[in-house]
């Protein structure tokens, strides 16, 4: 299931079933717009997607807790 919103809930990409790249891909595009985004994604590649992408782009990175699972916050 994927999805992302546009305001409420905690969060914005849900990326459970996607395979990297996608979920850093999706992550990517939606901090475009955003100066902080929640994702959630289980595939085991994606954690070290999102920090190579936070890294790189001067992103702060933290792992969280949502009402599907365990994610990442990654804010500018």
């Amino acid at each position: 299931m994927t999805a992302e919103r546009e305001s409420g809930g905690d969060v914005d990409i849900d990326a459970r079933g996607l395979k990297c790249p996608w979920p850093a891909l999706r992550l990517a595009r939606t901090m475009r717009s955003n100066d902080q985004v929640t994702v959630v994604a289980d595939d085991p590649m994606a954690a070290s997607e999102f920090a190579a992408l936070a890294t790189e782009n001067g992103w702060q990175i933290d792992k969280v807790s949502t009402r599907i699972g365990d994610g990442w916050r990654i804010s500018r």
